[in-house]
């Protein structure tokens, strides 16, 4: 541990300052950096302008660099505030392209962007991506060394930016700290309400306070290279309260006066910073108002706008750089203090800031930097600023930061360019860059001002994908129904709207609808030469139709994988390779599904795509559970949980919910189960989503009839009983709770009401070639048959379950019918045999974590054992004259072998045959060779 800070910069004032003058903030600090170096962490610094927290963030900086981290920082300006990933593009500067080129290709285009690098070309990105590629970034860093995140002054972070940060911060694994500075509100808000980490207590905050008289006249001392006396430094603590940027300047007013009354000293920081500004000529006014107008200032670009040459811009900066206001490196000019630069812009007034913000727009050649300048040289919308804005809008959205794009189109429409069209363009941009509300605000406003026709369309069917994302299945459908009347006459409108109708009609389990809308989008799409758009119509036909019951539709899913291109920004729903996934996992193909799920999911994280990635795992989840892999379920359904929250929409939690409360339930944790499920099920019923009702309901039963709770499985399985017939699919993924429903209905002495369940399965199972559809339909018919006491048939039906299961990855399944057929054994009074399966399942129960279930099956063993006479063993003597006897000897020469009698053999031999219940040397030497004996 070092001694002291040393010298260090804070915005430009080199303040010599001991450690022990910020001992508390320096314990936070370490305490901080401790915690960085093993897990994610974050310290926020916070206080008023002036006070010293960028000294106290580059100290932290310069001990986190000692202690072998790797730093990324980037210093935030107000200049710089509106600008597309601006304090991105600082933090990425210090990455090597040896850690770029590790990125996969869709984020190294994402992050190309970014650094404005690349050609231009290539796939849609925007914020997640650009997220997705930081977070693999800061994981690759953290694999060598610790890392921090370092952002000072971050009210001044672009919304690009933020957004980045923000949603990187909240998904942080290893070893990543985030260090930040803030103003302190008046009001005392926080402006870094968005940094979240995964855990609750990960965001540390502390207010650096004012500096004693001692630490202040050690500053002073230090930087002015003079002495005052107590006194006045009493009087200047009181007059700058500590604030030792203030203190600072307030010793420099009356440097050189021989007392504190001989000075004239300005009332407020405002006023003193106005003061100093008020010394300089116009010219260098004027070259100093050009600096605080962009973010990163050259002489170059100064001389340029104030049409002086370079040299002479040096010599008007000459006294600003010797009195601290700015520094010149090299050709880069930088404010001593961000407040220097707020006094620079506002001491001119708005008739020469408009003046300076319109000579920027002549020279600046990027688009957003232009518009912006005209934006703030404008009083009015004019059509060159409008369109200077537009432009830098789309410039903004092909660099992946439709964030930027809507602030700079809500500037249009401020300046008094609210059109409708650019209003709902607008819309879109917030949308995309995660805000919804606003979206909507700004679409509801603005539909019905609209005539008919493709704008007023795309408007309904943006307008509809937003209330599908806030839960409202019901109204999305009517605005779809409104925007396909509107689009008729753009078909490739009409097949986007045809797809987003498919899938809220899907999720409100109006199947029919669902495959009507696709085979419409289908029959248009084939006409448009549209490859990408043609792949998602038909792996949303294949889903919906399969999930209908109607089988997968191999041709159409081939079709569709040929077609797709997965650099595209696609839903989950509509992509080829996850509708093989999905329909894989719910026709039995387990293994296939789980290796095709990785690659889908690294696609989806490669995007960021968050509720893609928990929709996903869902799906993955349930698929585990059915591989009898709970430990692999119970990890992805926890991730899907926290996905869930930070995307915090109702209906993507209720299915994390549920999926969990299936994974409990079968790991045999029946409160957390009902607690989830019951909690989803609440959620079904606000949204008014029939799919989540039956996931849920099904959790529910499903640990009632695991405890044996029969009553209570049917009381929660009754709805689904009920509409049985109604409800839709064939598959496994829509008829799991079936089997439930059966033994339950059969346990209940219903088993009349179980046998249409049992029929649609066994032919459906038939119908469509499905192993899990014969294997339960099987073990259902046993039980069916066993109710009526016909136990020969019921163990017929259960052999042949069996046999369907032998096809089919999924242990718990088979434990199941195990069960099944031991009770069938124990009835046919085989106790033995009943001993054997019953042990048989609870092996398997016990390997895959079925607490409960394994519970039942060693309830079952243990009733078996009671009932079966214990195993026959035979003496050592026995044992031997047996091994000689099945090894080709002769009794005699066996006898001769152990010199025993002849007839001591042929005892011995007829007592072995009357233990074992044998007959012959053959079946001697199968018992040995068993291991039974």
């Amino acid at each position: 541990m070092r001694p002291g800070l040393g010298v260090v910069d804070d915005g430009g004032l080199r303040l010599v300052r001991s450690r022990m003058s910020r001992a508390a903030e320096w314990r936070a600090v370490i305490t901080f950096l401790e915690s960085a170096a093993t897990r994610p962490s974050a310290l926020v610094i916070g206080g008023e302008a002036g006070i010293g927290k960028t000294t106290l963030w580059l100290g932290a900086l310069e001990q986190a660099r000692d202690s072998g981290f790797h730093v990324l920082s980037a210093r935030g300006g107000q200049a710089e505030s509106g600008l597309t990933y601006a304090v991105l593009a600082d933090l990425l500067e210090s990455v090597g392209t040896d850690v770029l080129d590790t990125l996969p290709h869709l984020q190294r285009v994402a992050v190309d962007r970014v650094l404005l690098a690349g050609d231009g070309t290539g796939p849609v990105t925007d914020e997640r991506v650009v997220a997705s590629a930081f977070i693999t970034l800061l994981d690759r860093l953290a694999a060598d060394a610790p890392v921090i995140v370092a952002l000072d002054d971050v009210q001044w972070l672009d919304s690009s930016s933020q957004a980045v940060v923000a949603f990187a911060s909240r998904r942080l694994k290893g070893r990543v700290g985030v260090l930040a500075t803030e103003r302190t509100e008046a009001d005392g808000r926080h402006g870094t309400d968005w940094l979240k980490l995964s855990r609750l207590d990960g965001v540390e905050r502390m207010s650096v306070g004012p500096l004693s008289i001692g630490d202040l006249r050690r500053v002073i001392s230090s930087r002015l290279g003079r002495s005052f006396s107590r006194p006045t430094i009493v009087r200047i603590s009181e007059l700058s309260g500590g604030n030792p940027f203030y203190a600072l300047e307030l010793a420099r007013a009356i440097d050189g006066q021989s007392s504190l009354a001989d000075a004239a000293l300005p009332g407020s920081l405002a006023d003193l910073v106005r003061s100093r500004l008020d010394q300089f000529g116009e010219d260098t006014q004027t070259v100093l108002l050009a600096a605080a107008s962009v973010g990163t200032p050259t002489v170059d670009l100064l001389a340029q706008v104030t049409e002086q040459a370079p040299q002479r811009v040096v010599e008007l900066l000459e006294v600003p750089e010797t009195d601290g206001i700015v520094q010149i490196a090299g050709n880069r000019v930088r404010f001593a203090h961000p407040l220097l630069a707020r006094g620079v812009y506002s001491v001119v007034g708005p008739v020469r800031r408009r003046q300076m913000h319109r000579a920027l727009a002549t020279i600046v050649q990027q688009p957003e930097m232009r518009a912006r300048h005209l934006a703030l040289a404008a009083s009015n919308a004019d059509p060159a600023t409008l369109l200077a804005l537009d432009t830098a809008a789309d410039a903004a959205r092909v660099r992946g930061a439709p964030a930027a794009a809507a602030e700079l189109l809500d500037l249009a429409i401020n300046l008094g360019g609210d059109t409708p069209a650019r209003r709902i363009h607008c819309a879109d941009h917030h949308f995309r860059a995660g805000e919804a509300q606003r979206a909507g605000e700004l679409l509801v406003s603005t539909v019905d001002q609209l005539p008919p026709g493709s704008l007023r369309a795309f408007a309904l069917n943006l307008l509809a994908t937003i209330r599908i994302y806030s839960d409202s299945l019901a109204e999305a459908s009517e605005l779809l129904d409104r925007a396909r009347d509107d689009a008729e006459e753009d078909p490739v409108l009409t097949v986007r709207i045809l797809l987003l109708s498919s899938f809220a009609s899907m999720y409100s389990g109006q199947l029919d609808a669902a495959v009507r809308h696709t085979d419409e989008a289908l029959d248009l799409a084939r006409g448009l030469s549209l490859p990408e758009l043609t792949s998602q119509v038909l792996a949303m036909s294949v889903l919906t139709k399969c999930t209908r019951g109607d089988g997968v539709d191999e041709p159409s899913l081939h079709r569709a994988l040929e077609l797709e291109d997965l650099d595209a920004d696609v839903p989950m729903q509509f992509r080829a390779c996850a509708v093989r996934a999905i329909t894989h996992a719910w026709t039995g193909e387990l293994d296939a599904a789980r290796d095709e799920a990785k690659t889908v999911r690294q696609l989806c994280l490669a995007r960021g795509a968050e509720s893609d990635v928990m929709m996903f795992d869902a799906h993955t989840a349930l698929a585990d559970v059915w591989r009898g892999d709970f430990a692999a379920a119970e990890v992805l359904a926890e991730e899907a949980i926290e996905r869930a929250e930070h995307i915090d929409t109702q209906n993507l939690r209720g299915v994390a919910l549920a999926i969990r409360a299936t994974v409990f339930a079968h790991q045999g944790r029946e409160a957390d189960a009902r607690n989830d499920a019951n909690a989803a099920l609440a959620i079904s019923r606000e949204t008014d989503t029939p799919q989540l009702a039956i996931r849920a309901l099904t959790a529910l039963g499903f640990v009632e009839l695991s405890l044996g709770n029969y009553p209570e499985a049917l009381a929660a399985l009754q709805p689904l009983i009920d509409a049985f017939g109604a409800l839709p699919g064939n598959e496994m993924r829509n008829l799991d709770y079936v089997p439930y429903a059966i033994e339950a209905l059969i346990a209940a002495g219903r088993p009349d009401e179980a046998e249409p369940m049992i029929e649609q399965l066994e032919n459906d199972g038939r119908r469509l070639d499905r192993a899990w559809l014969l294997a339960t339909g099987a073990r259902g018919r046993a039980r069916w048959w066993a109710a009526k006491g016909e136990l020969d048939e019921a163990t017929r039906a259960i052999q042949q379950s069996l046999l369907h299961h032998d096809g089919l990855p999924m242990p718990f399944e088979r434990a199941r019918t195990l069960l099944v057929l031991g009770q069938l054994q124990r009835r046919q009074r085989l106790k033995q045999a009943a001993a054997d399966t019953f042990a048989e399942a609870l092996r398997e129960f016990e390997r895959i974590g079925a607490a409960l279930w394994a519970e039942r099956a060693r309830d079952e063993l243990g009733r078996a054992k009671s009932e079966t006479p214990p195993k026959p063993t035979l003496t050592p003597a026995e044992r031997r004259i047996a091994e000689l006897a099945t090894s080709g000897m002769t009794n005699r020469d066996v006898a001769a072998t152990l010199y025993v009698s002849l007839k001591t053999v042929e005892a011995n031999l007829t007592q072995i045959y009357r233990k074992l219940g044998i007959r012959s040397r053959a079946q001697l030497a199968a018992k040995l060779a068993s291991g039974e004996l």
